[in-house]
């Protein structure tokens, strides 16, 4: 039986990780787990697969928990506590599931306690992916990919070798705005933006969605991912989103990865692997009922943030950091209706813009950064 480690229980990665547990009992087990402040959520979990370990964001409802479950479970809170989920001696492997650059920490511990991630978190690599990816290296670590693209890749890419590689092509939904001009998103709303058609994620990863920062940041954790530079990773709009990426060989062939928009595949796979389990609740792929798949060219005047992604991925150093803390700030403005949906991308040029890149950063130099820009943005 795997022990599973999951950080981000209540989440939209975290909850559909839980159903893959639950469907595969006989397989996996839930040792320690990590969640914000869905509380009542946390509870039903806890009693439902009994861990042994949690943390939540609150001193106050680690010590409620605490009375309440007594000895049963040990309770922590904050980041010391996300980090004693990832590095939990009784783990086998380690689910990121939580959203945004508080992942770093965690993943970090994980890897250096020589857990295996699986990793859902990608503003992790987009972060600090040199640091992470030598980590891993250094501690022999392998870091499968839970995203649909990533993992879409991976699977692609089994049995082949690196050298074979011409180019990535990474998918895109286009999200919730991906049928308007961009003169047409002056005065789009918050509820608006939530409304994805094809998957059901978080606010934040909506948001980026609809943006199509989420693509971006996708595009950076490609590259680290998979070792290949920019050059030869590509995004195209699939509207569909039954193709979940491609990879381009240099003999002109091209694999792809199909399947329903279902994230617990992805999830399943990334704790199986190199094994497949059944899911015989699965929805089939039906090609002949679909009839046709869309793709259209992605354009980086229409979606900017698409731009920086690749500006910043390229020039490396601290700009990731900068494009990633600038965009969390200015996401949870927007959700907040304190800025329009198109001044989230003025506020992570301006950021990118006023910041002076350092090369080859190290933790403690990207975790400054990363405060600083978010207090910057914050304030401004």
């Amino acid at each position: 039986m795997k022990k599973i480690s999951l950080l981000g229980s209540t989440g939209s990665i975290g909850t559909q990780t839980l159903d893959v547990i639950r469907e595969h009992p006989q397989a996996f087990s839930l040792v320690a787990l990590s969640c914000g402040v869905n509380i009542e959520l946390a509870r039903n979990q806890i009693k439902e697969f009994k861990p042994k370990l949690v943390s939540v964001a609150k001193e106050e409802d680690a010590k409620n928990l605490q009375r309440e479950f007594g000895k049963e479970v040990e309770f922590y809170y904050g980041d010391a506590g996300l980090v004693e989920v990832a590095k939990s001696s009784d783990a086998d492997v380690v689910v990121t599931a939580i959203t945004g650059s508080v992942g770093l920490l965690p993943t970090l511990a994980a890897i250096d306690a020589g857990k295996p991630v699986a990793i859902a978190n990608k503003e992790t690599l987009v972060t600090a992916g040199h640091l992470v990816m030598e980590a891993a290296q250094k501690k022999g670590v392998s870091l499968i990919p839970v995203d649909s693209e990533h993992s879409a890749i991976f699977q692609a890419l089994n049995g082949e070798p690196h050298k074979a590689i011409d180019r990535l092509i990474l998918t895109a939904s286009g999200g919730s705005f991906r049928d308007k001009a961009r003169h047409e998103l002056q005065d789009v709303t918050v509820e608006q933006a939530l409304s994805h058609p094809n998957w059901s994620m978080g606010a934040k990863i909506t948001i980026d969605s609809a943006t199509m920062m989420n693509k971006g940041l996708e595009v950076i954790e490609a590259n680290w991912l998979f070792n290949t530079d920019y050059d030869h990773i590509d995004v195209v709009i699939h509207k569909e989103s039954i193709i979940h990426s491609m990879v381009e060989f240099h003999d002109r062939s091209v694999i792809a990865q199909l399947g329903t928009p279902d994230m617990r595949v992805p999830i399943q796979y990334a704790l199986t692997y190199p094994d497949r389990f059944a899911r015989p609740e699965g929805e089939r792929l039906n090609l002949a009922e679909l009839g046709k798949l869309h793709f259209k060219d992605l354009d980086f005047e229409r979606y900017r943030c698409m731009k920086f992604a690749y500006e910043a991925g390229k020039s490396g150093g601290t700009m990731p950091t900068v494009l990633n803390a600038a965009n969390e700030v200015a996401v949870a403005k927007f959700l907040k209706g304190e800025i329009t949906f198109l001044q989230i991308e003025d506020v992570i040029e301006q950021a990118l813009h006023t910041h002076t890149r350092q090369a080859n950063p190290s933790l403690e130099e990207i975790l400054a950064v990363d405060q600083a820009v978010r207090a910057r943005v914050m304030n401004n």
